[in-house]
């Protein structure tokens, strides 16, 4: 087996997830898979193919290593852009496999210039632009002169798009925010419109503008969190469930993470558990041993707060999390034994362990923790 734990990827509930989001789009948009941060701890490579025979033949990333991973798995007539870095060796690279990439300073714009002459192809690029993040993208002073030096080297960039991303649209405290940068991405637009410049796609939405704000669906969504099941805050999910008349959560978990109980201990009465004092046994207790720490992203601030699923039964975690180990009460739980399957998030019976319990207990949103599940975890795909 070589792995003490795997995460299993769903194509039934993906399918689900990408045919509830494509119909909340107006007709036309086209759905681009975001994918950075290994597929929000998915797998960047498993899911990347997964999606792609679910029909997604468009994928954001942030950085070029994660273009070169996606490039490597995927057919080549899906769509790669590199929403953030990519240095200037990078760029060779990048217009020469038709990779798609993020023009957020002139600096940039001129390397890539420079790239797609020494190759004799154009750069296929996106203009992005600062609307009100103050993060990165073109300041409204350089749109302009942007514009003109792409005019005055046409042969050099292909400008596939013009972006913008906005600063917090799951939350309505800063919906005059993300007006305002929809305002001002719709006056830069229409600047580079006068100047005559030519582009293909417009595209300013995240999974929570989606919801939120259709009007900013314009020519194609960059999805990340929904598609994976999850809604990007409590309020997104909430304004939605008020307007549902099924009142079912329409998004379905994507990923469940597994291991096997390493070892069973029965721990007599006033014995601590683990390292120091944190956990003092009242009574004998059975505990078991699971081979998955805070190396394997198993927070250490889930000591004593944690909980998993044994024989469909909730069993917490007691005493410190390990670097490999954490350790279980199965005291009440009938027949358990080794090699038990054990689930640390996902469902077993009918019982479920959700990132949102994770969250809260160990202070990291969703996005954290899912991201920070290592990269050697296999990823299986099932269903």
């Amino acid at each position: 087996m070589f792995y003490s734990s795997s995460i299993e990827i769903s194509r039934s509930a993906l399918a689900h997830n990408i045919r509830f989001i494509k119909a909340q789009l107006k007709s036309g948009t086209r759905f681009s898979s975001v994918v950075k941060g290994n597929a929000y701890g998915h797998g960047i490579e498993e899911f990347g193919q997964l999606a792609y025979t679910c029909g997604v033949d468009h994928f954001s990333v942030f950085s070029a290593d994660e273009a070169y991973r996606l490039h490597q798995v995927l057919p080549h007539k899906a769509t790669i852009l590199i929403m953030g870095y990519i240095d200037d060796e990078e760029l060779i690279w990048a217009i020469a496999n038709n990779i798609e990439f993020y023009v957020f300073s002139i600096d940039r714009l001129e390397q890539a210039a420079k790239a797609a002459r020494s190759l004799q192809k154009p750069a296929r690029i996106h203009l992005d632009l600062e609307t009100g993040m103050n993060r990165i993208g073109l300041e409204a002073n350089e749109v302009e002169y942007a514009a003109d030096l792409i005019l005055k080297q046409s042969d050099a960039f292909e400008v596939m798009g013009v972006s913008t991303h906005f600063a917090g649209a799951e939350s309505n405290e800063n919906h005059d925010r993300v007006a305002g940068q929809l305002d001002r991405y719709r006056l830069a637009v229409r600047s580079l419109q006068q100047k005559g410049l030519k582009f293909r796609t417009l595209h300013t939405a995240c999974s929570a503008a989606v919801m939120a704000y259709p009007e900013t669906h314009l020519d194609m969504v960059r999805v990340g969190i929904m598609q994976y099941g999850f809604w990007p805050s409590p309020e997104i999910y909430q304004r939605y469930m008020g307007v549902s008349t099924d009142r079912i959560d329409p998004l379905k978990r994507v990923i469940n993470w597994k291991s096997r109980v390493m070892s069973l201990k029965l721990v007599p009465a006033g014995e601590f558990i683990g390292y120091g004092k944190s956990f003092q046994a009242s009574s004998e207790m059975l505990i078991a041993a699971i081979p998955v720490g805070y190396a394997w992203g198993y927070s250490r601030s889930l000591s004593n707060q944690g909980q998993v699923l044994v024989r469909s039964h909730r069993a917490p975690v007691v005493g410190i999390v390990n670097m490999n180990v954490l350790m279980v009460d199965v005291t009440g739980i009938p027949d358990v034994a080794l090699q038990d399957e054990v689930v640390l998030l996902g469902k077993q019976g009918n019982e479920h362990i959700t990132v949102a319990s994770f969250s809260e207990l160990s202070t990291q949103l969703n996005y954290e923790l899912l991201t920070r599940l290592p990269m050697n975890i296999p990823r299986i795909i099932v269903d």
